[in-house]
């Protein structure tokens, strides 16, 4: 997610013959990083920290295990094309219940409810892996080469000149890599060669973003 939304609730109410189902959590959810996480020294577990701030009994402490439950599964199952949402800090700051409908059923659903809401608020973003491209080649073909990284979407962080030989380190989104080696042969007479790792994961173009949700 890109920014903050704050109290958002989630309320599970379902009421049949018998007894009821009663929950009700309100959530606010901000962007975090497993580093910011560390140095705050919270526990940062499959891409989201969750802080509990519950006061004054408004939520009975058998109940904020499961509003954590939902809020987790519902990060696992994600809210944009099943994908699932990392570096996210889940504070439980309000909620109710009722003396005799509430349980850990209703309060999972409650969190889960709340955790979508607020996600979808809060301008969830698709990541992309970025890879580190590192390529060896005549100098006479940098500019041909550094043409074609800039057509996937990469731009060049270093370049090396060492006699005739030009080494160029450079960033570039996986998804633009299918067939490198094959056209950098192709631009170089076989001449250069490369060699990927991965890098870090970065947020998507919104362009991109709605044409992979749609293909989803």
């Amino acid at each position: 997610i890109l920014s903050e939304a704050k109290d958002v609730r989630g309320l599970f109410k379902k009421q049949t013959g018998g007894r009821g189902q009663f929950g009700d959590a309100v959530l606010t959810v901000s962007p975090i990083t497993e580093e910011e996480a560390e140095a705050q020294e919270l526990k940062y577990k499959n891409g989201v920290v969750f802080v509990d701030k519950i006061a004054g009994g408004v939520i009975p402490r058998e109940f904020i295990p499961s509003v954590e439950t939902g809020a987790r599964n519902a990060a696992v199952s994600g809210v944009l094309g099943g994908y699932p949402l990392i570096n996210i800090k889940v504070e439980l700051v309000f909620g109710s219940y009722h003396d005799v409908d509430s349980s850990q059923v209703a309060f999972e659903q409650a969190g889960s409810l709340a955790f979508r809401e607020a996600v979808m608020k809060a301008k969830p973003a698709l990541l992309e892996p970025i890879m580190k491209l590192s390529v060896t080649t005549p100098d006479e073909y940098f500019g041909t080469v550094s043409g074609d990284i800039s057509s996937r979407r990469g731009h060049i962080v270093d370049s090396e000149l060492r006699g005739v030989v030009r080494i160029i380190t450079a960033e570039v989104p996986l998804s633009e890599m299918f067939g490198y080696t094959t056209t950098l042969r192709s631009m170089t007479q076989g001449r250069a060669t490369s060699s990927m790792e991965p890098a870090e994961y970065r947020v998507m173009p919104d362009s991109l973003k709605e044409a992979v949700l749609a293909e989803g």
